[in-house]
């Protein structure tokens, strides 16, 4: 009988032990998703490509800083998100890629914290987002679905603080009209 897969908190665990086989399987189990979910954000392939590997080599040195009272997953995100933020801080932001240009293969490697959020997408809250006006809804998914700080928000997007802290105001004041005037129009 083969025997299971390890978790990813014991792989993190592992790494943190200097573990080089256990960042090897983190590695190969979040590359994919992390790369294609980076580049949603990011169209520069080499860019993102040096993210990730920033991203793992800083997971190798913190691993023992990972708390373990959330998801690995979303732990390994965070980083990569934020690093993407710092490779972008000062330059021009570029453009994500379009989903019809992802290789469809890749694009079905999807995190479980990406499922969840599908499933946010069918309800009251994902139809209030996608009717939300695509500047706002890029602030909702760069803050709370990404769990970025304003400020990091406004790297990633390429936007003055102050209009990120306005979009994201504007974007909370219509997703309360929207979710408590389901089928209504304003």
């Amino acid at each position: 009988m083969k025997a299971e897969p390890p978790e990813d908190a014991a792989l993190l665990r592992a790494v943190a032990g200097g573990d080089e086989a256990a960042l090897r399987l983190l590695y190969e189990r979040h590359a994919t998703w992390l790369f294609v979910r980076l580049l949603r954000r990011c169209n520069d392939e080499d860019l993102v490509a040096d993210v990730l590997q920033d991203t793992f080599v800083a997971v190798w040195r913190g691993a023992a800083r990972w708390r373990g009272d959330g998801e690995a997953a979303a732990w390994i995100w965070g980083i990569a998100v934020r690093r993407l933020v710092s490779r972008l801080r000062g330059g021009r932001a570029p453009s994500p890629v379009p989903d019809d240009r992802l290789d469809p293969a890749v694009a079905r490697s999807v995190s479980a914290e990406e499922t969840v959020l599908l499933g946010v997408e069918h309800g009251d809250l994902g139809a209030a987002l996608a009717r939300m006006a695509p500047e706002l809804r890029a602030v909702v998914q760069a803050t709370v679905l990404d769990g970025l700080s304003t400020r990091e928000a406004a790297v990633l997007l390429g936007l003055p603080h102050g209009t990120v802290k306005s979009r994201m105001r504007k974007a909370k004041e219509r997703l309360r009209w929207e979710l408590a005037n389901p089928g209504s129009t304003r």
